[in-house]
C-alpha cells in the first residue's frame, strides 16, 4: 500500500491537511467546473454542489482514506471504496477523468496550503490519490463488466402510482423491448433527465420492486426544499412531468447495501422517510426466498398518510413466518402503531442479529447506537445514504 517513506510525510502533514480540506475542496470544485462547466450540468448534483454537501463528502472520504492507510497499511478499505465505486458506475465515471481530478485536486491544494506544499509532500499525497483512483477505477471496470453496461438505457413509464402527496412510484419498461437485467435487493438506477436549461441532471433512487420483475420500479419523493437544502431539481421534475408514455434514461442496477447470505440469520430493516425503498425490495426478496429467521421491520414516518409503499411493506412481512412489524409515526399513529420517534427499547432484537438502515443520517445514528447497546456487533450493521455520504464527513 503506501510507502514508508510517504506514510510518514503523509502522518506529518495530515494534521494541516485535515484542518484546510474543507477550503480545499471548494477550490477543487470551482476550478474543476471552471475547466469542465459540462460536469456540473450533466454530471454531478446542482443542488448538492450549491449546499456544500458534495464538498463535505469528498473532503471526509479524502480523510478517511488517508487515514486508513496509515492505521491499516496492509489492508484496504474496501467498504469505503465500494460505496464510492457503485455511486461512479452509476454515474458512468470513466478512467480518464481521474487524470482531471488530479490535476484540480492539487491545484487547489497547493493553493490553500503554499508553501506548506514540499515536494516530499506533494509526492505523498500523489501516491495516496493514486492508491485511491486506481483502486476505484479496477472496482469500477469490474462493475461494468458484470452488468455489461457503462452508459444509460431508454425506459417508457408504464404506470405512474401516487403513493403519497410527496412520493411517486414510477414502473418502466425497456424502450427498445430487450431483455431486464436483474437486480440484488437493496441496489438503486441512476436516472438522467433534461431540464428546462438543458442541462441533464442525474440522481439515485433505489429499486423499490421485486427482484426477478420484468420492470423497473423505482419510487420518488419530492425534495420540497428549505433554508438549509435546495428544492430538488430532479424529483420535482419527475413529479410534475412524467406521466406515462414518457422516456427516462437509466443506468444499469448498482449499489452494495444488499442482502448477502442471510439464511438462517436474524435480520433488522429499520428505515425512515423515503429510505423505506430498498427494505421492500428486501422484504419482497426474502419473501420470495422462503426465509424462515426472525424478521424484524422498523419504520418511522411523519404519520401513516406519509408511509409511501405502506401497504407492501406490511404485505411482505406478512408472507415470512417469523416477522415483526414496529410502525412509529410522530402524528396520527394507529392501533398497532407507535407515537414519536423510531425507540428499539420494547423491541426485541435477536442475538446474532444483521441490521440494514436507511433513512435521514440522525436517525441512522441513532438507530446504529441503539443496536449496539443491544449487543449487534458494529459489522453487521449496513446503511445507505441517499445523496453524498456524510456519515464519515460528521463524524
Amino acid at each position: 500500500m503506501l510507502s514508508e517513506q510517504s506514510a510518514v510525510t503523509v502522518r506529518a502533514s495530515l494534521p494541516a491537511v485535515g484542518a484546510a480540506i474543507g477550503e480545499i475542496t471548494e477550490r477543487f470544485y470551482a476550478r474543476l467546473f471552471a475547466a469542465h462547466p459540462e460536469l456540473l450540468c450533466d454530471l454531478f448534483n446542482r443542488g448538492n454542489q450549491a449546499a456544500g454537501l458534495q464538498k463535505q463528502a469528498l473532503a471526509g472520504s479524502i480523510a478517511a482514506f488517508a487515514t486508513h492507510l496509515l492505521e491499516h497499511p496492509d489492508q484496504r478499505p474496501d467498504a469505503l471504496l465500494s460505496r464510492i465505486a457503485h455511486k461512479h458506475a452509476s454515474l458512468g465515471v470513466a478512467p480518464e477523468q481521474y487524470p482531471v481530478v488530479h490535476e484540480n485536486l492539487f491545484a487547489a491544494i497547493v493553493e490553500v496550503l503554499g508553501e506548506a506544499v514540499t515536494p516530499e509532500v506533494a509526492a505523498a499525497w500523489d501516491e495516496v490519490y493514486w492508491l485511491m483512483a486506481n483502486a476505484l477505477i479496477a472496482i469500477e471496470k469490474r462493475l461494468y463488466e458484470e452488468s455489461g453496461s457503462t452508459g444509460r438505457r431508454p425506459w417508457e413509464v408504464v404506470e405512474r402510482v401516487e403513493e403519497t402527496a410527496d412520493v411517486v412510484t414510477f414502473r418502466l419498461r425497456p424502450a427498445d423491448g430487450g431483455p431486464v437485467r436483474d437486480f440484488r435487493a437493496g441496489q438503486y438506477v441512476s436516472v438522467q433527465v433534461e431540464l428546462a436549461d438543458g442541462a441533464r441532471q442525474i440522481r439515485q433512487y433505489s429499486l423499490s420492486g421485486a427482484p426477478g420483475e420484468t420492470l423497473r420500479q423505482f419510487s420518488v419523493k419530492r425534495v420540497q426544499g428549505d433554508d438549509a437544502t435546495p428544492e430538488g431539481e430532479v424529483s420535482n421534475h419527475l413529479h410534475a412531468r412524467v406521466r406515462e408514455g414518457d422516456v427516462l434514461d437509466l443506468s444499469e442496477p448498482y449499489g452494495d447495501l444488499v442482502l448477502g447470505d442471510s439464511a438462517g440469520r436474524p435480520l433488522l430493516l429499520a428505515s425512515a422517510g423515503i429510505g423505506v425503498t430498498p427494505m421492500v425490495a428486501m422484504l419482497a426478496a426474502l419473501a420470495a426466498d422462503g426465509h424462515d429467521a426472525p424478521v424484524t421491520v422498523v419504520h418511522g414516518d411523519r404519520s401513516p398518510a406519509d408511509h409511501a409503499l405502506h401497504a407492501d411493506h406490511e404485505a411482505y412481512a406478512a408472507k415470512l413466518p417469523d416477522a415483526s412489524t414496529h410502525f412509529f409515526y410522530e402524528r396520527d399513529a394507529e392501533p398497532g402503531t407507535r407515537t414519536g420517534l423510531v425507540d428499539l427499547t420494547d423491541v426485541t432484537v435477536h442475538p446474532g442479529t444483521r441490521a440494514y438502515l436507511c433513512g435521514p443520517l440522525p436517525f441512522m445514528r441513532a438507530v446504529r447506537s441503539q443496536l449496539i447497546e443491544q449487543g449487534v456487533a458494529p459489522a453487521d450493521i449496513h446503511y445507505e445514504v441517499f445523496g453524498p455520504d456524510l456519515w464519515l464527513a460528521q463524524a
